[in-house]
């Protein structure tokens, strides 16, 4: 087929309820008071003795107490507040080093340091790492160490005469005098 195929019409078309030419009939005017008329304007005296001046009713507008500049200035402002803000409230979130804003502008300079004393290198000493106190970390031979330690200590108090006296005694003495060391500042 070379043209469009035309469908047939299921429906027929819904009947009109007026003739197109001929204008469906007015209902007769009655006799009676006209569009708004009926309204009641019993309060419509409310501001017949008010006077008003019409030039107190103009704005007028102050342009240099609000000009461009000052709106622009207070925008700035505002940002450099909020990215102060924002900055103080990241460095608090640091939760080891907290604020370092107050040690940075105390410190001096890095450019100043530098400039200083080139020809000298600090002299590097090999700092001994401190043992874990932790049982997990240690590796196996301290481990062994720590346990061999320990189980000499037991012996000794086992041994010690004052304990198989009176063991509760003991103890207590023994736990006293640590805490007194402890409060020196020596180490446990």
């Amino acid at each position: 087929m070379v043209g469009k195929a035309k469908r047939p019409r299921l429906h027929p078309a819904a009947p009109r309820a007026w003739p197109a030419r001929d204008p469906p009939p007015l209902p007769a005017s009655e006799p009676g008071p006209g569009p708004g008329k009926d309204w009641d304007f019993s309060s419509s005296d409310v501001f017949s003795g008010l006077k008003i001046d019409p030039d107190t009713l103009v704005k007028k507008l102050d342009l240099d107490s609000r000009s461009i500049t000052s709106s622009r200035t207070e925008i700035e402002s505002v940002k450099i507040m909020k990215q102060k803000q924002k900055a103080e409230a990241k460095r608090k979130a640091t939760p080891v080093v907290g604020d370092m804003q107050p040690l940075m502008e105390a410190l001096p300079e890095l450019s100043d340091l530098t400039t200083g004393g080139r020809g000298r290198k600090p002299v590097k000493s090999r700092i001994a790492k401190a043992e874990p106190s932790d049982f997990c970390l240690m590796k196996q031979a301290q481990k062994h160490q720590l346990l061999e330690k320990e189980v000499a200590r037991f012996h000794e108090v086992i041994t010690d005469p004052k304990y198989r006296a009176n063991p509760l005694m003991a103890i207590s003495n023994h736990l006293s005098k640590r805490l007194r060391l402890g409060e020196e500042g020596n180490p446990l």
